[in-house]
């Protein structure tokens, strides 16, 4: 293969801003002090040289990366380096300047005469522009010196190991000052070298012998057969970028011509980046049901290492209680200095109600704290109506003072919307953070979107009951630590085992008290049972004490599940006694009144007479008696009926008020419904209907209690027509769960039905003396006993109509039909007697307003 090479005519002259070198002095080549870059005449970007003149490159003059550090202004790359090299010039290294390392490369045995040297500061370079003797070419003095520098290597103070080399311009250079850094890859672009002609593609042979000689080739690229991008090209990979530095600047612009072809080609060379394969991404991307498990589970573990320690962190200090603002020491100091400014009547009033309340209970409070002193791996399950007074025994008393108390109130969790929701209470209830509630919907649609396209699940969302797990799972943890936080090196048990110590000092166990226990409990039962096994493992473990708060008679089920081999230390709070309640009513009343006296006894001056109290003012506490008995002994009733006296209203006034509001309360959340709960924003149905709470209205009410069994076998529980209501067990305790009863136990067994509070009691009572709630109610009641009487006469024909279908009317029928003629007709006798008692309530329905 024979190249054809064909000089540009002529360069044109240099940028009128460029330095000429001075007046050779003798034989020896002069070389300017003065220079800067140039894009060539007019700014075109090329060199123009004379006939005479032939042009240089020599690389390794500056820093290759010192153009990528000037990026930040571009605009003046080109001179900043000159400026910087005045300066460097100044210095004890100005010898090692681009200038002198270019006069110091041409040796003196050369007889060229430099005219110009041109910085090419972004690719490392510069050229130079010299003339030579005719006799002499241009090729024999690159020749030379490229020998002389091999002899001699010039190494400049930047690169150490590898000195400057030059090369002979083949082509016209091009000398843009574009942001186009310097690349290992070459594109090199094919085109006419004239404008009639159509240029040839150049094979790799032709590439390879043209380019080789400026350094080592990794790889040559042809374009593609099928390719329709013009004009054609090729890609030549150099090992070394100073290679393609020294390629491009001397053979951009280069006219061949291959052996075999007949038109001439230019070469057009540019830097390509390299596109580097990404055989990672793209073999992750394509086993994604390989990739996804793993990345799964390496979230997962960087959760648990990190988000982890943080949050049992959290756990811990809410549990102690050391981040608070009301344990530390200022605040301390400053209750003490102002405990006689702030102190209110109101509270002492309240407190010595409640001191009434405990002194009562003293005995329930001991066994309590005595369970809490000894290591039995149990449950203490305190069970009362609610308004009993149940928290406010175990907080106040059984651990008042108590350190390392957590308290799990279930009411909002359950109470709480969507399962973000319930996670965000349940962590604010234990102290557990950073929680990241939203984050589970957002990688529920993540995985949906992975299971659409992939066909398996990512496993990036978790369910409600793996994160309750996993919240609790950080408690127990953090309730270990807070345990053994007491524990000393040099105790006299310090060589047992973080087991065996809990064991031994059961006293140093924390306490961990779940309120509201069984809260809507038919919702979102698999958390009760969490809890519950929680609860479980937590005793058994003896990291600590559990204490249940609840208002369901129904505890045991759950409880016995999670701890079946257990015999719970049960507590039952009931209504107090009249005489115990009318002590904590008046407690309450002399508090206040003592606590008013002492106002204007300051507010005088003190005259040093006896305070009086409301109890020995108020001639009408007389009546307390008989309005307690009416009232009965719930503490919240009580409480409330202490708030109507303090304002002064009579004990006779204040009761009648509690039981109307109670009354009103029972119509509408019992009476006045629909099939749909009462109270609730969903519609869900209830496990009893408003006959059957009618029912049980209006037999307590004329009867203290009822028989548990006899209001099972009761038409309207037994056969209600309502469809939700049919089980009458279920539609009991139902009803005792709303409160509106109160079943009571005997041997384990339920006994007796009861009304749910003891102002219900006369509420109800109030309820029949209205004419129009009972007309209207038993109208209701009636008409679904005659429904129910009226699908038993329909079952009673339906037999009859197989019976008398039977060939030669059997005579052993004859007992069955006369049986069924008699139920028939009972039935009828009932409906008739219905539909008169009927007509006399609609009467008095059309009457009375």
């Amino acid at each position: 293969m024979a190249m054809r090479g064909r000089r540009l005519p002529a360069f044109a002259a240099t940028h009128t801003a460029t330095q000429r070198l001075l007046p050779a002095l003798g034989q020896h080549t002069k070389l300017a002090r003065r220079w800067q870059s140039t894009v060539g005449t007019g700014k075109t970007g090329h060199i123009e040289a004379k006939a005479d003149e032939s042009i240089l490159f020599v690389d390794n003059l500056f820093p290759l990366k010192l153009s990528s550090l000037l990026l930040w202004r571009p605009w003046k790359a080109q001179n900043d380096v000159p400026e910087l090299l005045k300066k460097f010039d100044k210095t004890s290294l100005g010898v090692f300047d681009p200038v002198s390392l270019v006069k110091r490369a041409i040796p003196d045995s050369l007889s060229v005469n430099i005219t110009e040297v041109i910085p090419r500061t972004k690719e490392g370079g510069a050229y130079v522009k010299f003339t030579h003797p005719g006799d002499t070419s241009a090729s024999e003095i690159q020749a030379k010196l490229s020998q002389a520098l091999e002899q001699n290597p010039i190494k400049p103070w930047f690169s150490p190991f590898r000195g400057i080399s030059t090369g002979l311009v083949l082509g016209r250079p091009w000398l843009e000052d574009l942001y186009r850094l310097p690349k290992s890859r070459l594109r090199v672009e094919f085109v006419p070298a004239k404008d009639s002609e159509q240029p040839d593609e150049l094979s790799q042979e032709a590439l390879y012998s043209v380019f080789r000689r400026y350094g080592w080739i990794a790889d040559i690229t042809s374009q593609p057969p099928d390719s329709k991008v013009l004009p054609k090209f090729a890609y030549v990979d150099f090992v070394l970028v100073k290679d393609a530095i020294m390629a491009r600047n001397c053979l951009h612009g280069f006219v061949l011509q291959e052996e075999g072809s007949k038109a001439a080609t230019k070469l057009r060379l540019s830097y390509e980046q390299r596109v580097k394969p990404h055989n990672i991404w793209k073999w992750i991307s394509s086993h994604p049901r390989i990739v996804i498990p793993i990345l799964a589970a390496f979230l997962a573990t960087f959760t648990v290492i990190v988000f982890d320690p943080i949050r049992e962190f959290f756990v811990k200090h809410h549990v102690q209680r050391s981040l608070e603002f009301t344990n530390s020491k200022l605040y301390k100091w400053l209750k003490r200095q102002t405990s006689d400014i702030l102190s209110l009547g109101k509270k002492h009033g309240s407190d010595a109600g409640l001191n009434a309340l405990f002194n009562h209970r003293k005995d329930l409070i001991d066994s309590i704290k005595s369970s809490l002193l000894e290591s039995v791996d149990t449950f203490v399950v305190i069970q009362g109506p609610r308004g009993s007074g149940g928290k406010e025994l175990v907080m106040d008393q059984v651990l008042e003072g108590r350190k390392d108390v957590l308290v799990l109130d279930c009411k909002p969790v359950m109470e709480a919307r969507g399962e973000a929701g319930t996670i965000r209470k349940l962590a604010f209830q234990v102290g557990y953070r950073p929680v990241f509630s939203w984050a589970n919907n957002l990688s529920s649609l993540v995985d949906l979107a992975i299971q659409s396209t992939t066909g398996v699940k990512a496993g990036f969302s978790e369910n409600l009951e793996a994160q309750v797990v996993k919240i609790l799972q950080t408690t127990a943890s953090a309730l270990k630590e807070v345990s053994l936080a007491g524990r000393k090196k040099d105790d006299q048990d310090a060589n047992l085992s973080d087991d065996a110590y809990l064991e031994a000092h059961p006293e140093r166990r924390a306490v961990v008290v779940i309120d509201n226990f069984l809260h809507k409990s038919e919702e979102k039962g698999i958390i009760y049972d969490k809890v519950s096994d929680w609860a479980a493992a937590l005793v058994q473990s003896n990291v600590a004490h559990v204490i249940f708060l609840t208002t369901d008679t129904s505890y045991s089920k759950p409880l016995s599940r999670a701890l079946p081999d257990r015999v719970f230390h049960q507590v039952t709070l009931g209504d107090l006694s009249p005489q115990v309640a009318k002590q904590f009513v008046v407690s309450q009343l002399e508090a206040n009144a003592r606590s008013d006296e002492k106002a204007k006894e300051d507010e005088r001056g003190g005259d040093g007479s006896p305070l009086k109290t409301d109890s020995q003012g108020r001639q009408d506490l007389q009546e307390l008696d008989e309005c307690i008995e009416a009232l009965g002994g719930r503490l919240t009733d009580l409480q409330v009926l202490a708030r109507r006296l303090k304002v002064g209203q009579s004990p006779k006034k204040a009761v009648s008020d509690i039981i109307e509001q109670s009354a009103s309360e029972i119509l509408r959340m019992f009476l006045l419904t629909g099939n749909k709960t009462a109270g609730e924003g969903v519609d869900k149905e209830r496990k009893w209907s408003v006959e059957q709470a009618w029912y049980l209205i209006k037999e307590i009410a004329k009867n203290d209690s009822l028989r548990y069994n006899e209001v099972l076998l009761a038409n309207t529980f037994a056969s209600s027509t309502t469809s939700s209501a049919t089980n009458p067990e279920a539609a009991l305790e139902a009803l005792a769960n709303a409160e509106l009863i109160t079943v009571k136990s005997h041997h384990g067994r339920p006994a007796t039905i009861r009304a749910g509070k003891p102002v219900y009691q006369a509420a109800f009572a109030k309820l029949l003396e209205d004419k129009v709630v009972k007309s209207r109610m038993d109208l209701a009641l009636l008409t679904e006993l005659s429904k129910i009487e009226a699908k038993n006469i329909d079952k009673a024909e339906q037999e009859l109509t197989v019976l008398a279908g039977l060939p030669n009317a059997p005579a052993q029928a004859s007992d069955r039909v006369n049986y069924l003629l008699g139920k028939l007709q009972a039935s009828q006798r009932k409906i008739e007697g219905f539909d008169k008692e009927m007509g006399a309530l609609k009467k008095v329905l059309a009457e009375e307003a």
